[in-house]
């Protein structure tokens, strides 16, 4: 399987760090080493190295693993869940409809 290279433009990556940090943290709240969180997670301690980074070039499964070990699992369901962009896009297509049925 040949898989391509993922480019960020340099301010969505600063919102990947920002998530990596906030992993590291929460993580050194708990007082959990990597080896105890990348043993917990399932991951080598070197992905564990690269989410806190916030490297994108890591598996979604990681991401989520890490927060189950944090019991942040929850916070994954947060992602993309309020899509003002979208209900505004569905808001004017559901209005174009109305006028032309009143037609």
């Amino acid at each position: 399987m040949n898989s391509k290279k993922q480019i960020l433009f340099p301010k969505h990556q600063q919102i990947l760090e920002q998530m990596g940090e906030n992993f590291k943290l929460a993580r050194k709240r708990r007082k959990l080493t990597t080896i105890q969180v990348s043993e917990r997670a399932g991951i080598d301690r070197t992905t564990l190295y690269n989410i806190e980074k916030g490297s994108g070039s890591v598996s979604m499964a990681s991401y989520f693993n890490t927060l189950r070990v944090l019991g942040l699992q929850d916070d994954f369901l947060k992602m993309a869940a309020d899509d003002v962009y979208g209900r505004k896009l569905q808001d004017l297509d559901l209005i174009v409809k109305e006028k032309k049925s009143k037609k």
